[in-house]
């Protein structure tokens, strides 16, 4: 059961995230799927808010977009944008916020940066992407291999996004340390007595 609290981050973070989609995209050598910052956004969301709540929130925003508001990157909204080249990483976005938050929370107390930056490339670059890819393999009609040279220019952007969520991260997690469990202490294994 979510508290007022859990829904109170959700909703915020869903706002955050259709926030970051008001920065301009740019779509470098006329690319299908532009590069934006809402897919920091996801990441923000799993590092700080953890697997469901982080996940929550994707879908949240996903949810505000397919009933028609205009919260994606360039203004975009409504069911028509799951019919186009970037439904993969739509579809892509829960499920790399969930990851980077499980990864997060197995961490645990305190939140460690370089930790951080894998878990976010691990969800937020590589699970992303291959989700994105093969949903624009397939609405391009194109291979495998041609979705992945399409989408392997966004990848530099995808490893600083990875980088700078870890820092926002810290300092979240640092001023709130609340926010996901502490790591279990490490117990030695009792020794075995023999009779």
């Amino acid at each position: 059961m979510l508290k007022s609290r859990d829904l109170a981050l959700i909703a915020i973070f869903a706002g955050v995230i259709a926030a970051l989609g008001l920065i301009p995209a740019v779509s470098p050598f006329g690319g299908s799927v532009p590069i934006t910052a809402q897919s920091m956004g996801i990441m923000l969301a799993g590092a700080i808010l953890g697997a469901k709540r982080g996940a929550l929130s994707v879908l949240l925003l996903l949810a505000l977009v397919a009933i028609g508001l205009p919260l994606l990157s360039g203004g975009r909204g409504g069911l028509g944008v799951f019919a186009g080249p970037s439904v993969g990483y739509l579809i892509g976005f829960p499920l790399a916020a969930w990851l980077i938050g499980r990864l997060t929370e197995s961490i645990g107390r305190p939140y460690r940066l370089t930790l951080g930056v894998m878990a976010n490339i691990l969800g937020g670059v590589i699970a992303l992407n291959v989700v994105g890819i093969v949903g624009m393999a397939i609405v391009l009609e194109v291979s495998l291999v041609k979705a992945t040279a399409l989408a392997a220019v966004f990848m530099p952007g995808d490893l600083v996004k990875a980088v700078v969520t870890a820092f926002v991260a810290a300092g979240v997690h640092a001023a709130y340390p609340g926010l996901i469990p502490a790591r279990a202490p490490r117990t030695a294994p009792a020794d075995r007595v023999s009779v």
